[in-house]
């Protein structure tokens, strides 16, 4: 499973015109499921997100984690994270998982947020997302959880 997580001050997510997630400050994910992840990477996943340590203390360090600041978590499932671009001027989606289990690994991951933390929203899986966000700092990181097949 592969997660960019951006610190925002504020992020939306619409899908024709709905917004179907929005947040203050906190963090924009964008996730994306590969082939051979399973339970056990979105459960580490919401782990990794809740408790990475992004957020400046009182000296301006960054020591606190989302669970520490109590800002929103804002969830994007977003496959063309899992691209090979290795090679050539085109991308190739072979390493990302089919739809239906990227489907249901993103859900559990939202699952598994939800039940660790109060402000979770979410964009749609599967459709065409319009994704705002001001990026603080800016600090963007990429976490990744291995899959099982390694």
């Amino acid at each position: 499973m592969i997660a960019v997580l951006q610190r925002v001050s504020r992020a939306r997510v619409e899908v024709s015109g709905e917004v179907t997630g929005e947040i203050g400050a906190g963090l924009l994910v964008l996730v994306a499921v590969e082939k051979g992840d399973g339970k056990a990477q979105s459960v580490r996943m919401a782990e990794r997100l809740l408790g990475y340590r992004v957020f400046a203390d009182d000296e301006g360090r960054m020591n606190l984690s989302l669970a520490d600041t109590g800002g929103g978590l804002l969830l994007v499932p977003q496959f063309t994270l899992a691209a090979d671009t290795r090679k050539g001027s085109r991308p190739s989606f072979t390493p990302a998982a089919d739809p239906e289990t990227g489907r249901r690994l993103f859900e559990l991951l939202v699952t598994e947020t939800r039940r660790r933390h109060p402000k979770v929203e979410t964009g749609r899986f599967g459709a065409d997302m319009k994704v705002q966000l001001v990026n603080e700092g800016p600090v963007t990181f990429i976490l990744t959880t291995p899959p099982c097949n390694l």
